[in-house]
């Protein structure tokens, strides 16, 4: 956050013509920020993309958020972008976010150069701010350029010289992942540019070392050096399609000046046209792959030499390698995969949010409005789910709270609805202890049973990580296909409140008895009695309540290392870990979400504002002492009685075949 990463956009965008003036993200006048609550905060919240050449080469940039609460944004892009500019600050240096970012990017494996920004600036301190990216991010790292006059208003870069000192340097670096090099290297061989560029270029394509290049965002110094080499960074993903067949990807949603869905999508083969009808897929939550048409209403395609013209429509095709808007269709959504197969990299490798905050209208009858206003704002980010709870009030996942203050704003500027946020709380979550059985036989006499259904579930602790996997144990040909479906949905829909009103995860059900009357039974039958069954085999299995944990690092001085352990110990903290290093301790643990931001307001006091925090979700782990429950909104199937009587509410259609609870 505040690193330069959109004034550094700015300016290549600047540079290379594609606007003919430089924004101010001070005054709100860049391209990429152009939402209204963006440019009055200053900062970025939504992805947002630009294009330029660098000779022959299109980029297509995507300005990406720095703040926390807005990392699903990043990660998102991260699963359709080629390379990856790290933007650091020379003054700030590495911060906690710069590395939670950078072991994602180690992780997928994208290549990525790194800008050391700000170099005019007091305060800037380029050569030890490499040295942290060394220590403290742990990469092997290349200086494309070096700083002179660095903290004034002078501060300018100039090219590496190719001398011997330098050569060796740089080859000693590329010879940790080169044997052939390394064994020139021990023979006494001396380097040269010519052997040492390309394996560069080979290495950074592969995550192996990064290019470091110095610059200010605000003077353009080093901006044309990144900008002019930022064909290291592209190698394309071996993908093995076809050049005709048609494969791409949705990254992002956002909502027109008329209200229109617009997708962003990346195009790794083929071509989409105006009014065409494509193929999508969706991986569901319950495992299973939707399949649809829809047909292509609009296409936005923005060339570079015209970026700075808004909301320009061309006729042209979209085409494969590019990045494009599509405009129209509301069935899509963030993830789908256009046309057949997964392509690009996984998009949900980081956690999904953690805390949950409940809604209300400060008007009542704006209840229906904002059920609306959220469900759209969950089209653009399907990771803060939202879900209705006693009283026509909502709740909402979320990161943080500015991202809570955003979504306010938005609500009363987007959608005319004032809201009141309650305090945001950590979510936790159920898995199973041992095995549980439940059955349910349809009564073929004629009696007073409720559901024309046979139902037989098993339930039992799955692997840790693998979600709700649902099975049928040989009873696949016992039913129609719609009915397995009702199932399987409702299965999944039921487990998001356990025992304890909490998600159910790690969790297998197994499908063991099935059973109809071909007359008489419908798929209602399965959605209403499937609930019931596997609620109680849920409880006859029993649950845990884990709940959410952080991983941390912190670095403080070492006298007052044990005032901080101590004070960490009374926030439910576990210790791992700690490490001398020089005047200082690296401790690493484990704390409650719940405890993060209470311990932080004390840390500046405790370790005398000299300490260094980065956290980053971790593994949940078992609740000590009394288990926190949360409200159930699904007519409690814990309790037969009541579960029946809230359906009965619902006139959901039973009583034209006789039937009463």
């Amino acid at each position: 956050m505040d690193a330069g990463k959109t004034s550094l956009t700015e300016r290549m965008l600047y540079e290379r013509g594609a606007i003919s003036s430089m924004g101010s993200v001070v005054d709100g006048t860049t391209t990429t920020d152009s939402g209204q609550i963006e440019r009055e905060r200053g900062i970025t919240i939504r992805t947002a993309v630009a294009p330029f050449r660098v000779g022959d080469l299109q980029v297509n940039i995507i300005d990406t958020p720095g703040h926390p609460d807005f990392i699903a944004e990043v990660y998102r892009s991260l699963s359709v972008i080629d390379g990856a500019v790290l933007v650091v600050s020379a003054i700030e240096g590495v911060e906690a976010q710069t590395r939670v970012l950078m072991r994602s990017l180690s992780q997928t494996k994208i290549p990525t150069a790194i800008f050391i920004n700000k170099i005019d600036q007091v305060g800037a301190r380029p050569e030890e701010v490499i040295n942290e990216i060394r220590s403290l991010l742990r990469l092997a790292v290349i200086p494309r350029n070096r700083v002179e006059n660095s903290g004034t208003k002078k501060a300018t870069v100039v090219p590496i010289s190719w001398n011997n000192d330098n050569l060796l340097q740089q080859a000693a670096a590329l010879a940790d992942n080169d044997s052939n090099l390394l064994e020139f290297l021990v023979d006494g061989g001396l380097p040269t540019i010519e052997l040492l560029s390309p394996l560069i270029q080979a290495q950074t394509a592969n995550s192996l070392i990064h290019p470091v290049y110095f610059g200010s965002a605000v003077t353009g110094a080093g901006v044309l050096e990144i900008t002019t080499e930022l064909k290291i960074l592209s190698k394309p993903m071996d993908l093995s399609l076809g050049e005709e067949k048609l494969h791409g990807r949705i990254f992002a949603i956002e909502r027109g000046k008329r209200g229109e869905k617009i997708a962003y999508a990346r195009i790794y083969s083929g071509n989409i046209h105006k009014r065409q009808k494509v193929g999508f897929s969706r991986y569901e939550n319950n495992g299973e792959i939707t399949k649809f048409d829809t047909a292509i209403n609009s296409l936005e395609i923005v060339t570079p030499t015209d970026a700075h013209k808004k909301d320009r429509r061309e006729e042209a095709p979209l085409t494969s390698g590019n990045i494009g808007k599509i405009i129209g269709p509301n069935s899509i959504k963030v993830g789908d995969y256009i046309g057949d197969g997964e392509v690009g990299r996984a998009m949900t490798n980081f956690a999904a949010p953690n805390l949950e905050t409940i809604i209300n209208p400060l008007y009542p009858k704006d209840s229906l409005k904002l059920n609306a206003a959220l469900q759209r704002l969950v089209e653009e980010d399907p990771f803060i789910r939202s879900r209705q709870v006693k009283g026509g009030a909502m709740a909402l996942l979320l990161y943080g709270e500015v991202q809570k203050e955003v979504i306010a704003e938005r609500l009363l500027r987007d959608f005319g609805v004032e809201a009141i946020f309650e305090k945001a709380q950590p979510i936790y979550v159920e898995r199973p202890v041992g095995k549980g059985r439940a059955l349910h036989e349809m009564d073929h006499r004629g009696g007073p049973n409720r559901f024309f259904a046979t139902i037989g579930l098993l339930v039992e602790p799955g692997t840790v990580g693998s979600g709700i996997v649902y099975e049928n144990i040989g009873q696949t040909g016992h039913l129609p296909l719609a009915f397995h479906k009702a199932i399987n949905e409702t299965v999944h829909s039921t487990l998001t409140q356990g025992i304890y009103g909490w998600q159910v995860t790690d969790c297998k059900v197994s499908l063991t008895n099935a059973g109809y009357g071909s007359s008489v039974s419908t798929a209602a039958d399965f959605r209403q009695l499937t609930p019931l069954i596997i609620m109680e085999a849920l409880s006859k299995s029993g649950t845990s309540v884990f709940e959410p944990y952080n991983s941390f690092e912190l670095e403080v001085p070492e006298d007052v290392f044990a005032t901080v352990i101590a004070k960490l110990l009374t926030f439910d903290s576990e210790i791992s870990n700690f490490e001398y290093i020089d005047s200082s301790v690296v401790i690493q643990g484990s704390i409650p979400t719940r405890s993060v931001q209470g311990f932080l307001g004390l840390l500046p006091g405790i370790a005398r504002g000299l300490g260094v925090w980065l956290t980053y979700p971790g593994a949940d782990q078992p609740v000590k002492g009394t288990i926190p429950v949360r409200p159930r909104t699904d007519g409690n199937p814990l309790n037969r009685d009541e579960y029946l009587l809230s359906l009965s509410g619902r006139n959901i259609g039973q009583k034209n075949r006789g039937l009463t609870p």
